[in-house]
């Protein structure tokens, strides 16, 4: 998931410097203790997720080696999770992470102990560069990840950086499981620890601390970290439990000097003679019943891209080397990067490995039965592009992992995955393996059944881990409880809080979608708003609802200049809708969008929303000032409030059974920062009492039913962070979680349920959609008044890992046409697509295509044609199996490139045949 800055610092965590400049900081709890008063209505309130399953990247799958059925998964910004043996569901680990270790949440590796299988061991830290103002930390556990202590490193650890799926970097010597190793990023090379991971001290005689970075002239920090120490592999034979043991492997960020090997304990490295070059080591396992290492590489970090790659077998009693790639990085027709090894623990003969950064049509995955001398994959090609499929896929546990396509082949709905990094066979289950995917995990349970030559069976294995970044939830007062705005996915109309919704919002399908309302007297009207990120099927950023969510439709048009989603309100008649989207002026239009005009008075960037009663109402709010339309949006004029926050997110809501009564959070550390509420559609705001920071507002079931609404914030009230609720318009505040419910950044959204009372749900940045619900019974009645006070914000969103899609340009050419289209991209990274048709009235037998960039793009891999480039200019030819295209046909190709600044599409495309 490519990051989102954070725009407001958080407070680092308290380090203790060691002698000899080898900071190791410690603490022994997630989270300090809260201060202020508890209330015992906390007690009362269960925490769960509403159902989405999965939808982000997992980079690692980790079992237990000697301990059948347990098994860890990592996440890149949601944190950690174990498995139950029994229900084969999913349990969150780092729930407890608070406000300020937000950063925490990215899991860069995860160690499970051999010996002690209690012992689990966590790599945390999100970003090394300064997106991520906090070092990282190890995190250590006694009791499976029930509880935690912490040691800070003097570094950052990067688990959303690039690379993020390689390793793992965190290894426990497997005959004396004191000893630990942890391979650092951006140059700070080896470490290890000899007390279960309570202190750490770097390696000094490690030699290489690594040299690749994907991108070193990007400035902000992101492509030009160096990637470092990428895995640790102990040889268990070389030593007797209870010793430490002698012979260790350790591979390293760099395409010269990759691998790494100490026979006597780490006291002193050697580079292995004789090793590839090129390339850099995703994964190294290590065989010691059969004396083999076997590593898979690729030419760049991933998790996205990787245009070539090998898998390499070295014998350590001989020390030779032998190539056992699938597809060699040096056939004509590869086109991606190796990842994903794993070793059958009970038949060792059997490996797997996957093309991760096959992207289209499909990942790969291979088998072998072999040590690696032959290879299956998992689909080949039978008269291009048909596919045969040496598998079945079942989502009808998850279904919109079809993501609604219907694709052409040889691409196919579901996919296999993308980003394919993990893939684990159960070391004691030969038949089950499960591998993670940018959107999901899946998993199967009838393995061995491919060697036998059917089929097996491949469902998602996910459920309890819930990924999503949460940017905005609504809960109407009819219809379904709960509409989601989602990161990389969209979002979902949620008709059931524990069933997974059957598909994300279609027609426009948005990858992210940013603000969502509904109309408060007609909650059959909805609109949303979101990105057209790449993979993503909408020609507008807006669509509408007449039927609660259920279906949709986009503008027929939308203003020139917009960027992105931005925010968007409905009025509470749903006759209007004021749409403030990202690179253009805020817009109004009817429902439906068919013409737009300029919402004048109201500036570029403005947050809106729209009264709750008055459907002529709107308001906006930007760098401090407050603005309120009475004319359906056409008009804005600033009010006389102020002392609200400049800097800083802000989140405002107005209250849906009064007419002016608006709550609005936000602001920034070190400035202005609480909650405020007026009562004269913002003519003044009064800052409530008692609050100390906020950074959502929500509403939902008053105690009384009919009274003033239950008001809910994510907030710091008497010095402490948490989720809390009001049942007398603010003037006093119950925290309603607790310091294990924490779920680390909740500022991006919050509600409560109209037709419940103390239901909330509650947005996260990693962890999905939070539902808390109480077994209190409402009491007491409710007032009407309050005051205001301030709000924090942000935290790193995350972005897409999603499906991508063509949607194509044509370009002309006689007696043929050829269409190209970017199917997904990221930070100086992209994927396209170009399909060929042969318009003429004869067979041709090869064809060429052409363009030019204007932006200096450069294509670094390509598949399905043979291409050259020359400064601007790319061509691509038909490769043997696909030059012949009867009058009508088509055959596609695909490519990965990369950009810097802008990536604009050619304007023309010439395509000639033979």
């Amino acid at each position: 998931m490519p990051p989102t800055t954070p725009t407001r610092p958080r407070t680092a965590v308290t380090a203790l410097a060691l002698s000899c400049g080898l900071a190791v900081t410690w603490l022994t709890g997630l989270h300090s203790t809260a201060t202020a008063a508890t209330d015992a209505t906390a007690a009362t309130y269960s925490w769960s997720n509403v159902r989405i399953d999965g939808g982000g990247f997992v980079p690692g799958i980790v079992f237990n080696q000697t301990e059948p059925g347990l098994v860890y998964a990592r996440t890149d910004i949601g944190g950690a999770y174990r498995q139950d043996p029994t229900s084969k569901k999913w349990i969150p680990l780092l729930d407890s992470l608070g406000w300020n270790d937000w950063n925490l949440t990215g899991v860069a590796s995860l160690a499970t102990d051999p010996v002690q299988t209690d012992r689990v061991y966590v790599a945390a830290g999100t970003y090394t560069n300064s997106w991520d103002p906090n070092n990282g930390a190890i995190l250590r556990s006694t009791d499976k990840g029930a509880t935690w202590q912490r040691t800070t490193l003097p570094f950052k650890v990067g688990g959303n950086m690039p690379g993020r799926g390689m390793g793992e970097r965190l290894a426990i010597d497997p005959n004396n499981d004191k000893v630990l190793y942890f391979g650092a990023p951006s140059g700070n090379g080896l470490w290890r620890s000899t007390d279960y991971g309570v202190t750490w001290s770097q390696v000094t005689a490690f030699p290489n601390v690594g040299n690749y970075a994907p991108d070193p002239t990007d400035t902000n920090g992101y492509l030009s970290a160096t990637q470092g120490v990428l895995w640790v592999t102990f040889d268990k034979s070389s030593a007797t439990a209870g010793n430490t043991t002698r012979t260790v492997y350790v591979g390293v960020a760099d395409k010269d000097n990759s691998v790494y090997r100490s026979t006597d304990g780490g006291t002193t490295w050697t580079r292995l003679a004789g090793q590839p070059t090129g390339f850099l080591p995703h994964k190294g396992v290590l065989d010691p019943v059969n004396g083999y290492l076997y590593l898979a590489t690729s030419d760049t970090g991933g998790p996205y891209d990787g245009g070539k790659g090998d898998v390499w077998r070295y014998a350590t009693k001989t020390g030779a080397w032998t190539q056992i790639s699938p597809l060699k990085s040096s056939d004509s027709g590869a086109y991606f990067g190796y990842s994903g090894l794993t070793v059958d623990r009970q038949h060792p003969n059997v490996l797997m490995v996957t093309g991760y950064s096959s992207w289209w049509p499909d990942t790969q995955i291979y088998r072998s039965t072999d040590f690696g001398a032959t290879w299956k994959p998992i689909w080949e090609y039978n008269g291009y592009p048909n596919r045969v499929d040496h598998y079945t896929m079942d989502i009808s546990s998850s279904p919109w992992l079809s993501w609604g396509k219907n694709p052409s082949p040889p691409e196919e709905s579901p996919k296999l995955g993308w980003m394919t990094e993990a893939l684990e066979i159960d070391p004691f289950d030969s038949d089950r393996m499960m591998y993670g995917t940018g959107a999901t995990l899946y998993g199967t349970e009838n393995l061995t059944s491919w060697d036998a030559g059917t089929k097996i069976t491949i469902k998602p294995m996910v459920q309890g881990l819930e990924e999503t970044a949460v940017n905005d939830l609504i809960s109407p007062p009819s219809g379904a409880p709960l509409l989601s705005a989602l990161g990389d996915i969209g979002g979902f109309r949620h008709t059931s809080l524990t069933t997974v919704p059957a598909m994300m919002y279609q027609s426009p399908t948005h990858g992210s979608t940013t603000a969502l309302d509904f109309a408060q007297a007609n909650p059959n009207q909805v609109v949303r708003v979101g990105n057209t990120d790449s993979g993503s099927t909408a020609t507008t950023h807006i669509g509408f609802s007449n039927d609660n969510g259920a279906n949709w439709y986009q503008a027929s048009g939308e203003p020139t200049g917009i960027t992105g989603g931005g925010t968007v309100a409905l009025a509470a008649d749903g006759s209007r809708v004021v749409w403030s989207p990202a690179g253009a002026a805020p817009v109004t239009s009817a429902f439906g969008g068919s013409s737009w005009a300029a919402a004048s008075g109201l500036p570029a960037g403005a947050s809106v929303q729209a009264d709750r009663v008055n459907p002529k109402k709107f308001y906006g709010v930007a760098a401090g000032a407050f603005y309120l339309s009475t004319d359906g949006g056409l008009t804005f004029a600033k009010t006389a409030a102020s002392g609200l926050p400049v800097d800083g997110n802000v989140r405002f809501k107005a209250l849906s059974n009064a007419e002016g009564d608006v709550w609005l959070a936000g602001g920034k550390d070190n400035g202005t920062y609480g909650l405020w509420h007026s009562t004269d559609s913002g003519a003044s705001f009064g800052r409530v009492a008692g609050v100390d920071e906020a950074d959502s507002i929500g509403f939902g079931r008053s105690a009384t039913g009919t009274g003033y609404p239950a008001v809910y914030t994510s907030a710091r009230i008497g010095g402490v962070r948490g989720i809390f609720r009001s049942d007398n318009a603010g003037a006093s505040w119950t925290r309603i979680n607790d310091d294990a419910h924490q779920w680390a950044w909740t500022g991006a959204a919050i509600t409560g349920d109209p037709r419940v009372y103390g239901r909330v749900y509650v947005s996260t940045n990693g962890r999905g959609i939070i539902v808390g619900d109480t077994s209190a019974v409402p009491t007491g009645s409710p007032s009407t008044s309050a005051s205001g006070s301030p709000s924090p914000s942000p935290s790193p969103s995350p972005s897409p890992s999603g499906s991508p899609s063509t949607s194509p340009s044509p370009s002309g050419g006689s007696g043929c046409t050829a269409s190209y289209a970017v199917t997904n991209q990221w930070g100086g990274g992209f994927g396209a697509s170009v399909t060929v048709k042969n318009t003429g009235t004869t067979a041709s037998t090869g064809w060429t295509v052409a363009w030019t960039y204007a932006n200096g793009q450069q294509v670094t891999s390509l598949w399905n044609g043979s291409h050259t480039q020359s400064g601007a200019n790319v061509s691509v030819s038909n490769l043997g199996y696909n030059g012949t295209l009867a009058p009508g046909g088509s055959t596609s190709f695909g490519f990965n490139g990369s950009w810097s600044g802008t990536n604009t599409a050619p304007t023309a495309v010439s395509c000639t045949l033979r």
